[in-house]
This record gives structure tokens, sequence and C-alpha cells, in this order.
């Protein structure tokens, strides 16, 4: 039978290493609290696992590149009333629709936080121990166009298999040439009913025409996409723009605490700056116009 001097090793070769630093801790507790020796085995098994977990999601959220700063917390609804918390929530905390391999999809002008809500929510689900990667859609594009190039396509796209999410921001802006269009088709035919893409676009389906060169690759592309997904639209005024007019204002207050002379000499470069953001229009999410053979979510 091992002594106790041999446990540390023997739970270090068990890869137990927080049983390993704590044990010794937790033996005296027991002494002083009159713990069984169910109860110590159970407090280090506790132990063990809180502190895996924690590494865990340490470890997935360094692999899932997201934006810095996008959660749920940070994200004012106010400014967005078609978005529901509730509903954007349970896509969060609730990981079914992942496990089911299903695709969400965010439409909306630019600047109206689509992908601070895709952030947000695969924070969400990186909690839950669920692999995320992020990419611009631009630069990933690059890297499949590149790895075709070297023959290593196939390969690229099973080291994607081990994230059950996969975010394409900015599908939009995706250059319409056959090695852009066709290296994309290819991983959304790839990851169809196996794994989860979030979509983030500024384009609705019907000028998808406008990313794909072909017509009929456009219908496969967006049918294998709709099929189990739930689709958002946002319809609001672009948060940036709202900042920028914010800032402007409180530039523009400033001026009255300035000298009548200073004013007098900054007054003519301001005002055209600020007309550049008072007289833009309105942007308008536009409708959603393809129907695919399969019906989607749409909240």
């Amino acid at each position: 039978m091992a002594s106790s001097e041999a446990l540390p090793m023997l739970l270090k070769q068990l890869r137990l290493s927080t049983m390993a630093r704590l044990w010794e801790n937790f033996l005296t507790r027991t002494e002083e609290e009159n713990w069984s020796p169910a109860q110590y085995l159970a407090a280090l098994c506790e132990q063990e696992l809180n502190e895996r977990h924690s590494r865990r999601i340490e470890r997935f959220t360094k692999d899932a590149r997201l934006p810095i700063g996008k959660t749920l917390a940070t994200f004012d609804f106010s400014q967005t009333p078609t978005v529901r918390p509730e509903r954007i929530e349970a896509l969060a905390q609730n990981s079914d629709w992942v496990k089911r391999a299903e695709n969400l999809l965010f439409f909306g002008p630019s600047g109206v936080g689509k992908t601070h809500l895709a952030a947000a929510i695969s924070h969400g689900l990186i909690e839950q121990s669920i692999r995320v990667r992020y990419f611009k859609t631009t630069a990933l594009v690059q890297e499949m166009q590149q790895a075709r190039a070297d023959l290593q396509l196939e390969k690229f796209l099973a080291k994607l298999d081990k994230f059950s999410v996969i975010v394409l921001d900015d599908l939009g802006y995706v250059k319409k040439t056959d090695a852009e269009t066709h290296v994309l088709f290819e991983l959304i035919a790839h990851r169809y009913e196996t794994g989860s893409i979030i979509i983030t676009s500024n384009q609705p389906f019907g000028e998808w025409d406008k990313i794909f060169t072909d017509p009929s690759m456009t219908v496969a592309a967006i049918d294998r996409v709709v099929h189990h997904a739930t689709i958002i639209e946002i319809e609001a005024d672009s948060f940036r723009k709202r900042q920028a007019i914010s800032n402007n204002m409180n530039i523009n207050l400033g001026q009255d605490l300035l000298p009548e002379n200073h004013k007098h000499d900054e007054k003519r470069g301001n005002a055209k700056s600020q007309n550049i953001w008072l007289e833009s229009p309105r942007i308008v999410t536009p409708k959603i116009s393809f129907t695919p053979r399969y019906s989607a979510r749409k909240v």
C-alpha cells in the first residue's frame, strides 16, 4: 500500500493538479470541521472540476478570438426595439440549437449591433463549454483561398470541425469573384447539418447574388443556411452614427466656453463636420425577399 508521501506524485500522474495542490489544506479542514472521508474526497473533486472548467473557458475564449468587450452586459437593447432581449439571452444560455447544428442569422445595416450580438451569444455558449471561432468573412475566405492553392482546403475545413460554432461576420463584404465565392460555398456546404454558423450581413438574401457569381450557387447557399435557422432582423440607426453625433454635439457645447474670437475662427470647420452627420439619410434594413423551400424561424 502506498504511503501518504507518495500521494502528491500519484495525483500528478493522474493529472489531478488541483487536488495535488490542495489535498493537505483540505485535510486540515477535514480535521477542524469533522468531515467524513467521503466529504473530504468530494470537496477535492469539486475543486478539481471547478478549476478545470475555469481553465477550459479561458482557453476556449482565447481560441474564439472574439471582439473585445462585446457581451450581453454591454449591449444597449433600448436602442434596438426590434430585438427582444429575452430571445437573445435564450440563444446565449440554451445551447440546444447548437447541438442540433442550427444556424443563426443577423441582418441589418452597418452599425446596429449585429457583430456585438453575435459575439455576446458566443460568449454565452463558451461558458457552456462549446467551442466557437470568430472570423471576419473576408479574412477567412482569403485563408481558404490560400489553403486551396496549397491543396490543403480539405484539411483546413477539417480543422474548423473542432469548433461547434463558426461566426462569419460581415458576409456581405465578400467580393463577387469565382475564387472567393466558391470557397465560401464549400464552407457552407461542408458545415450543413454538421456544425452551426452565425452569420452577420448587411445584405438580405435578395441581394446575395452580389456575393455569389452563379445564381444556382446563390440559391443553394441560401437553402443550406436557412434550413434549421433562426433569422433576426435589426432595424435601428447606427450606434456609431449616434455616437458620432453625440460627440460632435458635446464638442459644440464646449465651444460656448471658448472666447468669442476662438469660436469665430473654428465655426466654419465645425459646421461642415456637423452637417455631414446630421444630414446623412436614415438607413432602413432591407427586407428579406428570398423564400427558401424550408421554413426558418424569424424572430
